[in-house]
């Protein structure tokens, strides 16, 4: 009786893209569905039930060593690469109870792999690391006979393969290291709650598969028994939702109970409001297949495939649960679950993501690149987004920003776009972060940029004769800014030191303008001098900055162009002639 009350560990495949997450999962469950994936990845979260027996049979290692098993099976999780495994998410943590993380052993960390790893610190999900790819180091002999184990055909390698096998693992371990992780390979390791087992293995020869799924089988059996026990309620987590002609269909994770067709079932819309509907059509994931088989009554831990009766807008990530006429229990649960997961500060950007769960992974990255956020939400970036970053400009400019993971712009929303918005997609992760890290920072120079020439106007402009509007009271005449940036009010200096006079206006184009540019050519009016008499012989015009404003601008060098630089040094050329300590 107490086997029956024991779950399916939930076993999640992540890692980085090309790694062989996939591929691997095809050696274990002996099929061919990396193929057919367009370009080799995975474009779906795909799971994959696997009774025990069916296990023991691929793996004759369970009954060689003799390991007692009381586990039905696994649900495996194949996820794509971009998702990072991010949707599936539970209240309290990780819908997975292990993940097999994959590391091209030839490659080592990558950023995917990092991000991925940082994901299953903050979820506290244990994992294994499969070393993959081991057959593509030079000169590596795969075992002769099945029943060479994996450590005798490691130790047999030619000296130098070995060699260069312990070079490569050692170096992946000091990177893990790096992360505070404890790794080593598992038939070093005595004590798996202490460190994380490396299983070195092939996707393409299947080298190591035996040990992974035993090393699966064995910390299930001996760390996950009270997490797999059931309980008396069916709970779940929606992953996505599909379109079959004309059909919606719902595809989920049952992680917990029984779920009957008869059963009423609450889900969380993405205010943590329930929507109470019936179940049209239960289907469950067939062992080893990517078929649904209808069913009346389906167990935990499973895949589900569920067309319901309410056509409400459920979205994917969101959790649901068996519905026993207690919905302002089930809306508290929700809306505390969604508030752990959706946490947002008193200022930064707009984040939008495509589910619940990696909605939750983004912010997670994103505060651990020190970015805030205001506001977060699900689904394509909306009217409304675009204007709470609107409202950004006002408050700060570096956080009138839309980062949105795996999503697109909804076409009500493009008409309100402007220059002073910044919109950052992506369906990588990672990616993403990068992209937004990169535009910050390129932001907050412009920022400090533009105080910093609030300041002090720093410029040099090029007078052009050819354009005398006017000789005097005021003078108006072309000139062409050579470098830095020309506003009103600005007292230009000769190139003898002399001072000239005030800008007093700019135009462009016959319209008034702020401000000019480098390579801009404009008409500027200088009240209080005679173009002939004083601007005859006169090639360009600088800023007349003090020494306190030199001495900001070079201490501030790194946000000045080249050409500002070379304007800086020769204000102080010229201002040295008369005083050789000028500046210093």
């Amino acid at each position: 009786m107490e086997q029956k009350r024991i779950r399916q560990p939930i076993v999640t495949v992540c890692g980085h893209v090309d790694h062989g997450k996939t591929s691997l999962l095809d050696r274990i469950r002996q099929s061919s569905v990396q193929k057919t994936e367009a370009g080799g990845i995975t474009q779906k979260i795909s799971f994959t039930l696997y009774p025990m027996e069916m296990l023991r049979n691929a793996c004759p290692l369970i009954e060689k060593t003799g390991i007692k098993l009381d586990i039905p099976g696994f649900l495996f999780i194949d996820t794509p690469g971009h998702a990072a495994f991010t949707n599936l998410r539970k209240r309290g943590g990780s819908l997975a109870d292990l993940a097999i993380l994959v590391i091209d052993i030839n490659e080592g960390i990558k950023p995917q792999t990092a991000e991925v790893i940082q994901i299953l610190k903050y979820n506290k999900t244990p994992f294994i690391i499969a070393l993959n790819k081991i057959d593509n180091i030079s000169g590596w002999r795969n075992p002769k006979s099945r029943d060479v184990g994996l450590k005798e055909n490691i130790e047999s390698q030619p000296i130098n393969i070995r060699q260069n096998f312990d070079e490569k693992y050692l170096t992946l371990v000091a990177a893990l290291n790096s992360y505070n992780l404890d790794a080593d390979l598992f038939y070093n390791i005595s004590d798996f709650t202490k460190k994380i087992a490396l299983i070195p293995c092939s996707a393409r020869t299947g080298e190591g598969i035996q040990e992974i799924i035993l090393m699966l089988c064995g910390l299930s059996q001996k760390y996950l028994q009270d997490r797999l026990e059931l309980g008396k309620r069916a709970r779940g987590v929606v992953l996505e939702i599909k379109k079959e002609k004309e059909m919606n269909y719902m595809e989920a994770i049952l992680y917990d109970g029984k779920l009957s067709k008869k059963d009423e079932i609450a889900l969380a819309d993405i205010n943590g409001k329930a929507i109470i509907t019936k179940i049209r059509v239960l289907e469950e994931i067939q062992p080893l297949s990517s078929k649904f088989t209808s069913r009346e009554e389906v167990s935990a831990a499973t895949g589900l495939r569920l067309q319901l009766i309410d056509k409400a807008d459920i979205l994917p990530g969101m959790p649901f649960i068996e519905y026993n006429n207690d919905k302002e229990e089930i809306e508290k649960t929700f809306k505390k679950e969604i508030s752990e997961n959706i946490k947002t500060d008193g200022h930064g950007i707009i984040a939008k993501a495509d589910s619940l769960g990696s909605l939750e992974a983004l912010l997670v990255l994103l505060r651990q690149n020190n970015i805030p956020i205001v506001k977060a939400g699900i689904g394509k970036i909306s009217k409304t987004d675009v204007i709470s970053a609107k409202a950004n400009l006002e408050i700060n400019e570096i956080d009138a920003v839309i980062a949105g993971f795996n999503v697109s712009i909804d076409e009500d929303a493009k008409p309100l776009l402007s220059s002073a918005i910044k919109v950052i997609t992506d369906d990588v992760v990672y990616k993403l972060i990068e992209n937004l890290s990169d535009f910050r920072a390129e932001k907050l120079r412009e920022i400090e940029k533009n105080r910093l020439m609030q300041l002090a106007s720093l410029c040099k402009i090029k007078i052009l004769p050819q354009y005398v509007f006017r000789n005097t009271n005021p003078a108006i005449f072309g000139v062409r800014v050579e470098g830095g940036r020309l506003v009103q009010g600005i007292n230009f200096i000769d190139s003898r030191g002399e001072k000239v006079g005030r800008i007093k206006n700019i135009q462009h184009e016959k319209n008034s303008v702020n401000e000019a540019i480098e390579g801009m050519e404009v008409a500027v009016s200088m009240p209080g001098i005679n173009f002939e008499r004083r601007m005859k012989d006169v090639d360009s015009l600088y800023s007349d900055i003090s020494e306190t404003q030199f001495r900001n601008f070079k201490k501030n060098k790194d946000l000045l162009s080249q050409k500002e630089i070379s304007v800086l040094q020769e204000i102080a050329s010229i201002k040295r002639a008369e005083n050789t300590e000028w500046g210093k």
